[in-house]
């Protein structure tokens, strides 16, 4: 399995407690920083996905 590198927000970049993402093959993998053994992995179009409902508000949550 080729991977690519951890990268994290430059917002972030003085920080150690942040998300950092990187794709291997056709998935996508995320991890807290500060716990790099715990990795969510998805695939692209599932990521896709979720970004495009949190753009348009579809997981806004209303009193």
């Amino acid at each position: 399995m080729t991977s690519s590198r951890w990268q994290k927000s430059s917002f972030s970049a003085a920080h150690d407690d942040c998300v950092e993402v990187r794709t291997v093959q056709t998935l996508v993998q995320l991890r807290e920083s500060d716990d790099g053994d715990v990795i969510l992995r998805a695939t692209t179009t599932a990521v896709t996905a979720l970004l495009d409902a949190i753009k348009a508000g579809e997981l806004d949550h209303h009193a």
